[in-house]
């Protein structure tokens, strides 16, 4: 039976009616500093924390409920006889209920250009410290920390004149999911104002939950999209959903894809994806050119897939996006013919993404789940290791020397073994994920829907044999990029200069598993 709760709120969502209520049901009322004034001022009679300890608020608030009075009636067990015949000598009463949120600490540091000073004031020392005195307590203690369970609380007062033991185990784990969120955050604001990159030797993560999906990477698994905490400017958990169903899983995972592998381009872009790895890439002098292009390099398997643009969507391209089934269309906007346009189609989503081109690469870490650990690491946002280097008789012409670059950047986000042809900043072909590099030089040529001669590859690791640029000579490729590297370098490069093929290494391999 609830016969004395703590209430003391930055949230002050519904604190007045929750203790209107409680006050109906003859709860004693103890409150603190802002969420006292608030129940005062809305008719609710408390009692303050300062007259039940006997002791003033003091250091400007930052001492106020950590004293025995408070915790010695939060902590002590109800049916151990000593807990109670302590509490009767020390002249303190048992805290039946506790409402706490604490200081908006995510909020402040999510301000612009926020103070140091600022962010520090706002962590919060004693509500933390309750909460976890009544989680610990639960049994006893009914903790709660979020507004939307005060309608459950009352209900179960109303009901049975107590709140069952599910619900009180169920709040606290609320709380101590809370408490470590809330410590995470903290650490990660400390930890990210370092210049360094270390590696943090203890790695304490917190997201926190955008939607639950309908299904996993397949029917029968269970899925949710969870969200770091942070402007995110450029990422997929701001894109605004303009049309369409709900993301799935896969869908999430492909755009992802999509989005990283269009931030390398400055120019008009489109990058189309089809199970994470990309089936056309294009930059040209406008998004219908770039469109074209990349929709040119795979019309089968762009079919159902994703298409991430870096500029607005326009009629002429929406028409032509029109003519196929794709998943999902991400842009920084949508003309209003376009919109109209696209959204004759039921299934496909349209997402409106501002700032799709901005990096947050510098900080940012990536990370892979294994059987009982994880795998963590820097984001890969380098292109070269110290500039290209031209290690063939022949150099690159001007312009084979540009598709060099725009093939290496695509190579960068797709499946290893990967090789990209590319010609007039457009994919010719692209052979992902195969388990030899020969195996994926011959699937970039054998399935290119245009013509390979005359384009350049990139490969995202060295060549270990030259039967790769024995098979690029064999159909006309003019020019390579790769990191160079392997003990058989030579054999390759004399293999380039048997066939006039120009070969630059970029010191640096990007393999993505």
């Amino acid at each position: 039976m609830i016969k004395r709760a703590l209430i003391s709120v930055s949230d002050k969502t519904g604190i007045v009616e929750f203790a209107k209520k409680l006050k109906e049901l003859g709860v004693e009322i103890i409150s603190t500093g802002g969420t006292a004034r608030k129940l005062i001022e809305n008719g609710v009679e408390v009692t303050k924390v300062s007259d039940i300890t006997g002791f003033p608020e003091c250091l400007d608030g930052r001492v106020k409920t950590l004293h025995p009075v408070i915790h010695g009636g939060i902590l002590a067990i109800r049916d151990n006889e000593a807990h109670m015949a302590q509490l009767e000598e020390l002249n303190i009463k048992p805290i039946d209920l506790l409402v706490i949120n604490l200081y908006p600490f995510k909020q402040t540091i999510s301000k612009e250009n926020v103070e140091f000073d600022e962010a520090i004031e706002n962590i919060d020392i004693g509500g933390p410290t309750m909460l976890r005195s009544a989680a610990k307590n639960f049994k006893y203690v009914t903790v709660v920390t979020d507004p939307r369970d005060y309608d459950k609380v009352i209900d179960e007062l109303n009901e049975n004149n107590e709140v069952c033991y599910e619900t009180k185990y169920e709040l606290a784990l609320k709380v101590f999911e809370h408490t470590s969120h809330y410590d995470t955050l903290i650490a990660g604001y400390l930890r990210n104002r370092l210049d360094g990159k270390e590696l943090p030797e203890i790695l304490t993560l917190t997201y926190e939950k955008v939607s639950n999906l309908r299904y996993g990477e397949n029917p029968h698994q269970k899925a949710a999209f969870y969200k770091e905490v942070g402007k995110n400017e450029g990422s997929l958990v701001n894109a605004i959903k303009l049309h369409g169903k709900e993301l799935s899983f896969n869908n999430i995972n492909d755009t992802n894809g999509a989005l990283e592998l269009l931030k390398e381009y400055e120019e008009p872009t489109v990058v189309g994806v089809k199970h994470t790895n990309a089936c056309g890439v294009g930059s040209g002098y406008d998004i219908y050119d770039a469109y074209m292009k990349a929709y040119e390099c795979d019309p089968k398997s762009i079919f159902g897939g994703i298409i991430a643009a870096n500029r607005s969507i326009d009629y002429r391209t929406a028409e032509e996006i029109n003519k196929i089934f794709v998943e999902i269309v991400i842009a920084p906007d949508f003309d209003e013919e376009a919109l109209e346009i696209l959204k004759s189609k039921k299934n496909i989503r349209l997402l409106k993404l501002e700032n799709i081109s901005k990096k947050q690469w510098e900080r940012a870490m990536d990370m892979k789940k294994v059987n009982g650990g994880i795998l963590l690491q820097n984001v890969n946002c380098q292109l070269y290791k110290d500039g290209l280097k031209v290690v063939t008789e022949r150099i690159p012409t001007e312009k084979e020397m540009e598709d060099l670059k725009f093939a290496w950047k695509v190579c960068k986000h797709i499946k290893s073994n990967g090789i990209v042809l590319a010609r007039n900043k457009q994919t010719v072909g692209i052979g992902p994920g195969q388990v030899n590099r020969i195996w994926a030089v011959e699937n970039s040529i054998k399935q290119a829907f245009i013509e390979v001669k005359g384009s350049v590859m990139a490969s995202d690791a060295f060549f270990p044999f030259s039967d790769c640029v024995e098979a690029a000579a064999k159909a006309g490729i003019t020019a390579i990029i790769q990191p160079g590297g392997s003990i058989r370098d030579q054999e390759s490069i004399e293999a380039a200069n048997k066939y006039g093929i120009a070969m630059v290494f970029t010191g640096m391999r990007h393999f993505k598993h």
